[in-house]
């Protein structure tokens, strides 16, 4: 039973809190909008005032934020998590950033006497509440067994990268290629429409072929009905896709297809879908072809 903090309550974070909750730990909490953490504080959630309470009250503080800049609003500043943080405690971040920013912010918080770990995970909601995440670590493997345990109640798989930063680069190198295998997905999906084949039929049988994948079965019945509240939205996804073309440019990687994934997901912004899930990249493809015009949106 450990005395854990976690800031950033959103879909995947305050799910996370949740198993954490579930495996007996005390769980301090700080969302920026209080009343969505409202149903974690019914589960024993304690919820602070500041990300700085968080940590100072928490021996090991996680954080799962929506980007770089989000991530210096929750841990710069006199309320900030490392104001809390002292000597021997340690801050795990799970969210998908700036690898350099990351490797940055480590720096700093071993200047405090503590340690950090980057530890994005790879999975959905879906994989999350099965029990199913796999979680990427980056920083030092004696910091990371210590806090193994506490990984493990959130998901089976802890693999560990590298040193800080490292775990970020991977989930960025991975996050690429969901954006990619849905847009080829739609592509092949509209075809096949366009050709009389029904939607329903052309997915099953794209689902029972050699291409299928994890991603594509859980993402499938938003290609019909998109969910009420995004698993992973156009916004989030767009923040990957420049991760990662920005490290392809600084390691010399061409990466043509990504980067035209990007220029559709900026089409996706553009007719205002853009906190639809990203699968949203199939309707937006069906909305150019002719075949699907009911799509949500701010100018519908």
């Amino acid at each position: 039973m450990a005395n854990l903090g976690f800031v950033g309550l959103g879909v995947m974070g305050g799910r996370i809190a949740k198993r954490l909750l579930d495996a007996g730990h005390r769980v301090t909490g700080y969302n920026r909008t209080k009343s969505k953490a409202d149903w974690l504080v019914d589960q024993g959630l304690r919820l602070a005032d500041t990300p700085r309470e968080v940590a100072a009250a928490a021996d090991v503080v996680l954080s799962m934020v929506t980007d770089t800049t989000a991530l210096e609003a929750v841990t710069e500043g006199d309320d900030g998590i490392l104001a809390g943080l002292t000597s021997g405690k340690i801050y795990v971040d799970m969210s998908t950033v700036s690898p350099a920013r990351s490797r940055e912010l480590a720096g700093r918080v071993a200047g405090k006497g503590a340690a950090m770990l980057d530890a994005p995970v790879s999975g959905s909601v879906t994989t999350l509440e099965k029990g199913q995440l796999s979680i990427m670590v980056g920083g030092d493997g004696e910091v990371l067994h210590r806090v193994r345990p506490v990984l493990e109640a959130i998901g089976p798989r802890v693999i560990h990268i590298g040193g800080n930063g490292q775990a970020v680069l991977i989930k960025t190198a991975i996050n690429l290629n969901l954006a990619v295998q849905i847009t080829a997905f739609s592509e092949g999906l509209l075809i096949a429409e366009k050709g009389g084949i029904p939607r329903e039929v052309a997915v099953e049988a794209m689902l029972a072929s050699v291409i299928a994948s994890p991603s594509l079965e859980y993402r499938s019945p938003f290609l019909f009905e998109l969910p009420k509240e995004a698993w992973f939205d156009v916004n989030m996804m767009q923040k990957d896709m420049l991760l990662a073309l920005e490290a392809g440019r600084a390691f010399g990687v061409p990466m043509p297809t990504s980067a035209a994934v990007n220029e559709l997901l900026s089409a996706a912004r553009g007719i205002g879908v853009e906190k639809e899930d990203f699968a949203v990249i199939y309707h937006t493809l069906a909305r150019f072809s002719g075949v699907d015009r009911e799509l949500r949106s701010n100018d519908t």
